[in-house]
């Protein structure tokens, strides 16, 4: 078979020439990708299955791509592109890394997909539209995205551009005047109460359902002014919520896209602390996904936005802002900025209207989000010189976490906060070095996999299970590990939430 030669236009805009692949012959656009990472194909199927969920390609595959050119059926070859460009830090196209054999996927689209709207109440109109449509026969998974094409989609709103949105920051209504409105608003407090019970997979297909319910009725338009508000201010709100059970649920690409609506929301009626509170979601997520920078980029702006908002939000923010310090390693500024939140905590009077959403916010609760960022500190400083400084802070936020929820009984409407904080904790013990407690805090957090499903909880299991494997003839460990493993193994989710 005669070879082709085709083009291609790499990420600095150079266009560079290769023979095609053929079958049977190498990949070598994957292998020089996998030797930039310093990874095995073993590891780009592993990886696969942690993005994307177990099965979802053997880890034999990979060797077959990239030694004898392989092409892999749909949708894994954009699968791999997207976590190759992520892995790699600039964009690897479909048409690169298969030498033009395959097209990109209708199923895999990223997170900002028609989202460069204007921002005004027809553009957010046009965003709902998309949401509306799409319905419960909405097939496509949206890739989550970092870096400047993350910043691009709250851009305008951070630098200004996109104005004022159209309606007043408060419109009282008259009691009565919309019925449907009110049932809205007042199921607002029991959407969140599931997710603090059952985590944010369980119910997530239910609040989407009704987030699309509310973009419907903005849809058909012709409200009053003061109901369209209240209906946008219950969509922002509701997005949130979707947002945060989707990061949660680790669907990374659909939590932005859920957010971004929001914050899209929450500006056309000039919610200041609502958008600032969705920035600070965004960030928390992006330094959970492992992305520093685009975390401390969000968060600063996150405080920005605060300036005037209530104590409580103000606090809320720094606490995420303080988590993307110490997911940077900035020890330093992570202690500024968790106190000043603790300052703002301890200053509240009662005396000024918080909003709804802020109920769960306490000064248990931000030591307890301290105590995650010290151990997250902690770790990293210990694998990386093994000294007394991330041991000190190991014992810093292990004894903040033990003030928390971990060991709160099951019956507590707080089980997805439990869970969270106690395998925070339960890793902080492993990597201290205490292996009994890291068990005994690890089996009651392992006992609420039945009632909770909140994935990126159960990853922070998984974490605590590799920990544990490395330390096997520890009494405590060989009694534990293995009911770890088959509890994770009998809860891991067989499919995604939905949306």
């Amino acid at each position: 078979m005669k070879e082709r030669e085709k083009c291609w236009t790499n990420h600095w805009g150079k266009r560079w020439s290769h023979v095609a692949t053929q079958a049977g012959e190498p990949n070598a656009v994957l292998a020089g990708c996998l030797d930039e990472l310093g990874w095995s194909p073993k590891a780009l199927a592993r990886k696969l299955n942690r993005v994307f969920g177990a099965g979802t390609v053997a880890e034999s595959a990979p060797y077959h791509w990239r030694d004898a050119g392989s092409l892999p059926r749909s949708p894994l070859p954009m699968m791999a592109a997207y976590v190759l460009s992520q892995e790699l830090g600039r964009p690897v196209s479909v048409a690169e890394l298969w030498q033009g054999r395959v097209g990109d996927s209708s199923a895999l689209v990223p997170a900002d997909t028609d989202l460069a709207r204007p921002w005004t109440v027809q553009g957010m109109e046009a965003i709902v539209e998309d949401w509306v449509m799409g319905g419960l026969i909405d097939r496509r998974r949206f890739l989550a995205i970092s870096g400047a094409g993350l910043l691009a989609i709250v851009a305008q709103y951070l630098d200004g551009t996109a104005g004022r949105g159209q309606y007043a920051p408060r419109i009282t209504p008259s009691a009565g005047a919309d019925p449907l409105v009110d049932q809205v608003e007042q199921h607002l407090p029991m959407l969140s109460a599931l997710d603090d019970e059952h985590g944010g997979a369980r119910h997530l297909p239910y609040v989407g359902a009704q987030f699309r319910a509310v973009g419907l009725l903005i849809r058909e338009g012709g409200h009053a002014p003061a109901v369209a508000s209240r209906l946008i201010r219950a969509l922002a709100e509701i997005g949130q919520l979707a947002g945060w059970m989707a990061f949660d649920a680790t669907d990374h690409g659909l939590a932005q896209r859920y957010f971004a609506t929001a914050l899209r929301a929450a500006h056309q009626v000039n919610d200041l602390p609502l958008c600032a509170h969705i920035l600070g979601d965004l960030s928390f997520q992006a330094a959970s996904r492992g992305h520093p920078a685009d975390a401390i980029a969000l968060g600063e702006a996150a405080r920005r936005a605060s300036d005037a908002a209530p104590p409580v939000v103000r606090a809320s923010v720094l606490s995420r802002l303080a988590y993307a310090y110490a997911a940077a390693g900035r020890d330093n500024d992570f202690a500024h900025t968790r106190g000043a939140a603790r300052e703002l905590i301890a200053s509240r009077d009662g005396g000024q209207e918080e909003p709804r959403w802020m109920y769960f916010l306490t000064d248990n609760h931000l030591d307890c989000q301290a105590g995650y960022g010290l151990i997250q500190m902690g770790r990293a400083q210990l694998k990386a010189d093994g000294g007394a400084r991330g041991r000190r802070f190991l014992a810093q936020g292990s004894e903040m976490l033990r003030s928390g929820a971990y060991d709160v009984p099951r019956g507590d409407p707080s089980q997805r906060r439990a869970m969270f904080e106690g395998a925070w904790l339960a890793l902080g013990h492993s990597a201290h070095g205490d292996l009994e407690a890291a068990c005994q805090v690890g089996q009651i957090v392992a006992d609420r996999l039945d009632v909770v499903r909140s994935p990126r909880s159960a990853a922070l299991l998984h974490q605590l299970a590799a920990d544990l494997r490395r330390r096997q003839r520890n009494a405590h460990v060989r009694s534990f590990l293995p009911a770890l493993e088959h509890a994770l193994a009998e809860h891991a989710p067989s499919t995604q939430p939905g949306r």
